[in-house]
């Protein structure tokens, strides 16, 4: 996965193997671009302390979401599904 952009991304934890405290399998983080990061195979991601971190981007996986003021959209489903 290379993520290079402005905007933040949403990414779906697949591998928390050596980082059992900070991340959970199968839940979304947002990823905040670093280009730095990932030239160096990383990815920095909000983590559960809040606070962004930097881990293998092999741990991670895009995913079809985004983040709104309310937390995350799945863009596939229709704007009138949300009230």
């Amino acid at each position: 996965m290379r993520y290079t952009g402005t905007k933040r991304q949403v990414v779906i934890c697949v591998n928390n193997e050596g980082y059992p405290a900070s991340l959970e399998r199968w839940k979304l983080y947002q990823a905040v671009p670093d280009r730095q990061a990932d030239a160096h195979g990383l990815l920095r991601v909000i983590d559960e302390s809040g606070e962004d971190y930097l881990y293998p981007k092999a741990h991670f996986s895009p995913s079809n979401f985004r983040t709104t003021s309310a937390g995350f959209t799945d863009v596939r489903a229709p704007p009138d599904t949300f009230a």
